[in-house]
């Protein structure tokens, strides 16, 4: 080998420069410790991947390295000099920034100002708004965003809200990308934009940090993956190395049992629901369906298919009619969700945070909202009984607190998505309707979810789950009931459940390799039996 060659091989063998470093990082809370001896190495032109389980630590590290909070323990370094940040403003001026989970911008201030929020751009004094707002259109085509630099962001849908969040971080040129569950709201076109962002800034020879529960975007993207658990460092792993199951039994630390519950004898009742001709203004037109006591009833259908829009129109949520609604045996006149959870039906929303809990207030009046008969027998709220059933509520969910006097905004997504479910459940109703009983939690929450949806079934209770996880439909229902274009155009059951007849039926209205086309059956094919 020549001179020339021998230097060529020993080029391609040098690894990508570390771009952050941590020794020994930990984080304690007086007595409780959060994060120990965490010792990893980002490198510049990867995509590092964190997964964990909800209280695996993910978020603590991410704030530690972002200046947001201060180690306890060990160091961080940055291009081979250890570095210790005051606040997240330091940590972003050295190149670093935190994209967070939550929507952290200001909703009263449009897309650019947001953008610009103290870096505004402008001679002296003055700001010239239409360099910021010709920046921020740029930033917001790059990320996939369809809002534009003069829209006030409180206006915005959650999902936009949060492309502009991306595109404020990507203003400046960064070192470090830190990613917090980016695609938890997104769907499936805006997702698979922003995968392609996470991968141009690698290209571009940026460290991405990625977190996430979804194991297949993990897969699709990582370089490499670090596994967390209980606030301890498992190991760091290629990705490639790692297939999706691997992955999940590393972060629950055992091998996995079957995810989802075995399936129960098809239900043989008559239908404790059911929903004829219901319309939805601007919405779903003329969609008939039934569920059964003890049935898993599942709504598939790609976004903007109204699987959402259907149901919150039976609930009174959106300015809707029907025919006829059936519950119990008796048909409703009026609905609302006072009326009809009284009539036994309950709908647990896809939006935990904005829709379904009160973040800012504690757990007990969280849980009992719904249901203050129980704990209002006189003309005073029983504290004491309240307290009470609370205790009780959280060892039955194995809600995961360490004090039953927190803020319901304190807790992990999956423990407030127990939460929540626990709150519908207090009326003890016949049915219940859950959209995306999983979005944003990990696999151990994941399989308690699946459990308590089973054993609501097996009790006598139908259940009705909307998902956009295809795999989540077939582990879970009974029937599928697939949208399209604000109609159902399939109804699956048995052998016929599956993700491509399900995948199929949804993006051309056909039933796959059932053999037959929906169309034949009119509109509303499968809408009940």
């Amino acid at each position: 080998m020549n001179a020339i060659s021998s230097n060529l091989a020993a080029e391609a063998v040098v690894p990508p420069a570390i771009a952050l470093q941590t020794t020994e990082l930990g984080k304690t809370y007086g007595p409780i410790t959060v994060l120990t001896d965490v010792t990893l190495d980002v490198r510049a032109g990867e995509v590092h991947a964190i997964i964990g389980e909800n209280g695996a630590g993910k978020s603590t590290l991410m704030k530690l390295l972002s200046g947001h909070v201060a180690p306890t323990a060990g160091q961080i370094s940055m291009n081979g000099h250890r570095i210790q940040f005051r606040n997240a403003v330091e940590a972003e001026a050295a190149g670093i920034v935190l994209v967070h989970q939550e929507i952290l911008l200001a909703a009263d201030l449009t897309v650019a100002e947001n953008l610009f929020l103290g870096r505004e751009l402008g001679p002296g004094p003055m700001v010239d708004d239409k360099a910021m707002n010709r920046r921020t259109a740029e930033l917001l085509a790059r990320v996939g965003s369809t809002a534009r630099p003069r829209n006030r962001v409180g206006e915005l849908p959650l999902a936009q809200r949060q492309l502009v969040q991306i595109a404020r971080a990507l203003l400046d040129d960064r070192k470090v990308v830190i990613l917090d569950e980016p695609t938890a709201v997104l769907a499936n076109d805006e997702v698979a934009a922003l995968l392609d962002i996470v991968r141009s800034l690698r290209d571009h020879g940026v460290a991405v940090l990625y977190i996430s529960h979804r194991l297949d975007e993990v897969q699709a993207l990582a370089d490499r993956i670090t596994v967390l658990r209980d606030g301890k460092m498992i190991g760091t792993w290629p990705a490639a190395s790692l297939g999706q199951r691997e992955m999940a039994e590393l972060m629950v630390g055992r091998e996995l049992e079957m995810l989802y519950p075995h399936k129960r004898p098809p239900a043989v009742a008559e239908p404790v629901l059911s929903v004829a001709d219901l319309s939805v203004d601007h919405g779903p037109d003329k969609v008939s369906f039934n569920v059964k006591p003890g049935e898993v009833l599942g709504i598939g259908g790609m976004i903007g298919a109204g699987r959402t829009e259907l149901v919150e129109g039976l609930m009174g949520l959106r300015p809707s009619h029907a025919a006829r609604v059936t519950l119990n045996g008796k048909e409703v006149g009026t609905r609302t969700v006072r009326t009809l959870m009284n009539l036994g039906l309950v709908y647990l929303t896809e939006d935990r945070k904005g829709k379904g809990l009160l973040l800012d207030e504690k757990l007990a009046p969280n849980l009992t909202l719904q249901a203050l008969d129980s704990v209002n027998p006189g003309a005073f709220l029983d504290k004491r009984g309240e307290f009470s059933i609370l205790q009780r509520t959280v060892s039955d969910y194995d809600i995961r607190v360490r004090s039953l006097r927190l803020d319901a905004g304190q807790l992990s997504g999956g423990n407030q998505q127990k939460l929540l479910l626990a709150k519908v459940m207090m009326s003890d109703p016949s049915v219940v309707i859950i959209d995306e009983p999983t979005r944003g939690i990990d696999i151990g929450n994941k399989s308690q979810i699946y459990e308590f949806i089973d054993a609501m079934v097996r009790a006598g209770k139908a259940c009705i789950v909307i998902s956009s996880e295809m795999q989540e439909l077939v582990g879970l229902a009974d029937r599928v009931l697939v949208m399209r274009a604000g109609r159902i155009v399939a109804e699956l059951t048995g052998d016929e459940i599956n993700e491509e007849n399900v995948v199929y039926a949804a993006t051309t209205g056909g039933r796959g390799n059932s053999g037959e086309d929906t169309h034949e059956h009119g509109d509303n094919y499968g809408a009940g039996r």
